[in-house]
């Protein structure tokens, strides 16, 4: 995970994914408390999910949107999408994740698409297969997204060249339509953001 420092006043997207009140019993009645999922970003790829537990819902509010902004992490995104289809699970819930091409838009249910608008993701298609329960949906969604890597990242942990792995270099039996062109493979080199 990418995990980055996001600043609260960098914060251009949050939403309260779900609130619930819990009560717990005990011998002189019920005692009852709050717990909220919060989700917030800045659209240009980091985002972070919160969850807090309090006795009033503002307190809860407030402790979720704070650990949201602690557990805040960057989502490498290429032309508006993901780089790869992705199959995530967190407990019960199950969530797939396909990148999309320009124009199709966020297709993803309540609790995904509070992330991926956070993250600034404009065309994606997602389908929760598992268990739709908004705290588990929202941790699925987070694996899915930390398990993203770009081309340029995974050459670099496979310590090899980037147009290696592009396809640049061009054998003798291959026919030219099996490899990227130059112009490709200098789109895909220009794509490769948030490198630290």
């Amino acid at each position: 995970m990418n995990k980055v420092k996001l600043n609260p006043e960098d914060i251009t997207y949050e939403k309260i994914v779900d609130t619930n009140r819990v009560a717990k019993v005990v011998k002189g009645g019920r005692n009852f408390s709050f717990n909220a999922i919060v989700v917030v970003g800045n659209q240009q790829g980091v985002v972070g999910v919160g969850t807090g537990k309090a006795n009033e819902i503002t307190d809860a509010i407030k402790k979720a949107r704070n650990k949201a902004v602690v557990n805040a992490f960057r989502v490498p995104i290429v032309k508006g999408t993901i780089p790869h289809e992705v199959n995530a699970k967190y407990g019960p819930s199950k969530i797939l994740v396909k990148p999309a091409t320009p124009g199709t838009g966020l297709i993803a249910g309540g609790t995904p698409r509070a992330v991926f608008e956070a993250a600034g993701i404009q065309n994606i298609l997602a389908k929760s297969m598992g268990s739709n329960t908004p705290c588990n949906l929202v941790k699925a969604c987070v694996v899915a997204m930390t398990e993203l890597r770009t081309l340029a990242q995974v050459a670099k942990l496979r310590g090899k060249a980037f147009d290696e792995l592009a396809g640049e270099k061009k054998s003798s039996t291959s026919s030219k339509n099996d490899n990227l062109s130059p112009i490709d493979l200098k789109e895909l080199q220009e794509e490769v953001l948030y490198e630290n």
